[in-house]
């Protein structure tokens, strides 16, 4: 006999109860990925102009025509899924480039204000952190979210259900969602799901063949670098050293794979940008210093916990989807 939708939901709710008791042993799993990662990306603020002679900054326009592929296609029309009364969908406005999206995963803040009684302009290249020991990775109840041991932080497409743990969780809130694509359309589109998420992935393909990612290869400045890890880093802290400047990404949520470099101080820059560039709506992120793993946090690591026996219910409903494959969905 074939398994209906009914008796799926059933059997899924059953094993949830088994899955959500594994969650809180993702902690541990993401802390032993912690020191792993051989590459990163630097950033020169001091190189940046923000290519004032093109329509989109090369480093945008680049990423944007690797990634078109990877772009979602989302069924039309979207459905509402229970117990939500609303979806994120960019499939309408896959032309922005000011803010991340699930159709751009990077973007250039540019911003211009005052400091120390001089006007300045700072250009920077926004994009996923790729974090030592990622929160997105830890709290994600599927196990699609992980760091890779190039360094990346990736998200797999085809287990996400697109919660959007992983955005509430990351510090700078990076990941994107948009409805309407998913694994969750299969399982159970009318119960649980909400999407994809989406973000930078460091060309992890890319940087698996040996080759660097299509932002560094796009910048006509070399405002871009890619290369060992703790090479960047230490570069990054004599430029700092020598400049008087200051280094952004190498302490932050406790060390990333992503650093800036800039002889204006970013704690100036965030204020810039909370002034200038925040607008209230999703994708445009700030920059704000020495901040730290929000799961360090006992109340938010407990918030996270508490989507445990949801999480726990569609990450069984994954297993079971491969035994209903076979089955039939005729009765409702």
């Amino acid at each position: 006999m074939g398994i209906t939708r009914r008796s799926f939901i059933t059997r899924a709710a059953v094993a949830g109860i088994t899955a959500a008791s594994i969650i809180t042993g993702a902690g541990k799993a993401a802390a032993s990925v912690s020191a792993r990662g051989n590459f990163a990306l630097l950033h020169d603020l001091d190189k940046c102009d923000g290519c004032p002679h093109l329509d989109t900054p090369a480093c945008v326009a680049a990423c944007r025509i690797k990634n078109k592929p990877n772009f979602p296609e989302p069924q039309q029309p979207i459905k509402y899924y229970w117990p939500q009364k609303n979806f994120e969908d960019w499939s309408g406005k896959r032309d922005v480039t000011t803010r991340l999206t699930p159709y751009n995963w990077t973007y250039v803040q540019h911003l211009e204000f005052e400091h120390k009684g001089q006007k300045v302009k700072v250009h920077i290249p926004r994009k996923c952190m790729h974090c030592d020991n990622p929160p997105c990775s830890t709290l994600c109840p599927f196990g699609v979210n992980d760091k890779t041991p190039e360094g990346a932080v990736i998200i797999d497409p085809k287990g996400c259900f697109g919660g959007a743990k992983c955005r509430d969780v990351c510090p700078w809130h990076i990941p994107q969602r948009q409805a309407g694509v998913g694994l969750y359309l299969k399982v159970a589109p009318d119960y649980a799901g909400g999407g994809v998420m989406y973000k930078c992935d460091m060309c992890h393909d890319l940087i698996t063949q040996g080759e660097q990612p299509a932002c560094v290869s796009a910048c006509p400045r070399g405002a871009i670098q890619f290369g060992n890890k703790e090479g960047l880093r230490q570069y990054a802290r004599q430029w700092a050293d020598e400049n008087n400047g200051y280094v952004y990404g190498d302490a932050e949520n406790g060390g990333t794979a992503n650093f800036y470099i800039s002889k204006v101080p970013f704690e100036a820059i965030n204020e810039a940008i909370q002034a200038q560039d925040l607008d209230g709506k999703p994708g445009k992120i700030g920059m704000p210093v020495n901040i730290e793993n929000p799961l360090d946090e006992p109340g938010k690591m407990m918030s996270g916990f508490l989507m445990a026996p949801v999480a726990g219910v569609l990450a069984a409903a994954v297993s079971t989807y491969q035994i209903m494959k076979g089955g039939t969905d005729d009765e409702d």
